[in-house]
């Protein structure tokens, strides 16, 4: 288990008592409580793969002017929001390696100070990435439901403001949580924020397809070939769907260890989950990794720049 884990302020429950913080995990210690020794080696291969990943990702989407859109622009972002997970796991591996081979040597405040930036760079992940996911439903459910009005709807500016303003808050909200991590009402509102992106990017995608659904019926019953932006539109909220699986697949077991910090922190049950950090990491940074290969696979247009930015086809 490393020592500098990213969010290792949430690793451990902090409202129970010392002993019976004890006694719930001796309780709580055999079988499958023990958790997993995961290899730190692995935490530096997923970070650098994502790293890579991404950095592709964004790249194609600036080489190509038919992906200067609002759309992709905000998937850029999200992209962006992925590395971050990687810088920050990259940069903790790298910081461990060296104090350990006592390349570096730092005073423990100083050492402190840099776990709780990587903690932070984590934490802003969180939030941007769910904002920009519930930012890109919106904007698919604009673009299939108000299609004629979607280019005075979404300008350009509009997009700039919303992603500035979402950096802006994932930072001032990471920094909180760093600060007041001790306070259930922060996890509560970090736990609550989940949640009500979850319920709007599903609401947002039912009625999405419910209407795809409707209008596929109506071309059958008609005997008329569907209609190319319909077509494009369907796919995409197919593709962001799958993006929405693949992000609560990834993020929810992080998502219910905080439930159970504020619920249960001394539950046997509760002990042994929390053993579990270091896979809920894992699973995080592979949220990063699989992305892009969604972006590739479901895009195209993505997918023939990322090959000319891989074969420098400039």
């Amino acid at each position: 288990m490393s020592t500098l884990a990213p969010l290792r302020l949430l690793r451990e429950p902090w409202n129970a008592s010392e002993g019976n913080q004890s006694n719930a995990t001796v309780g709580a210690s055999g079988g499958w409580c023990q958790g997993l020794d995961i290899p730190n080696e692995l935490f530096l291969a997923l970070g650098l793969v994502s790293l890579v990943e991404n950095l592709l990702v964004v790249a194609a989407i600036l080489k190509n002017r038919n992906l200067h859109s609002p759309t992709y622009y905000f998937i850029c972002c999200l992209a962006v929001s992925d590395m971050l997970v990687s810088i920050s796991n990259l940069a903790e591996m790298l910081f461990m390696l060296l104090l350990e081979h006592g390349v570096l040597v730092m005073r423990p405040s100083i050492v402190r100070h840099m776990d709780s930036v990587i903690d932070m760079l984590i934490c802003s992940s969180v939030v941007s990435s769910l904002s920009f996911l519930g930012v890109i439903a919106i904007d698919r459910y604009i673009t299939i439901f108000y299609a004629l009005r979607y280019h005075s709807i979404m300008t350009l500016q509009r997009a700039v403001v919303t992603m500035a303003s979402i950096w802006l808050a994932s930072t001032v909200s990471s920094a909180v949580l760093i600060t007041y991590y001790r306070s259930n009402t922060i996890l509560l509102c970090l736990i609550g924020f989940f949640l009500f992106m979850l319920v709007l990017m599903l609401v947002l995608y039912i009625h999405m397809f419910a209407m795809a659904r409707h209008h596929l019926h109506s071309i059958s019953s008609q005997q008329k070939p569907p209609t190319a932006h319909r077509g494009g539109s369907l796919k995409a909220a197919v593709t962001l769907t799958i993006l929405l699986g693949v992000f609560f697949i990834c993020w929810g077991p992080f998502f219910f260890h905080l439930i159970l910090i504020v619920t249960c922190p001394t539950n046997p049950f509760c002990t042994c989950f929390f053993s579990y950090f270091n896979l809920f990491l894992i699973l995080i940074i592979c949220n990063s990794v699989i992305d892009p290969l969604i972006y590739a696979f479901r895009s195209q247009e993505l997918r023939r720049t990322l090959r000319e930015v891989v074969t420098c086809s400039w």
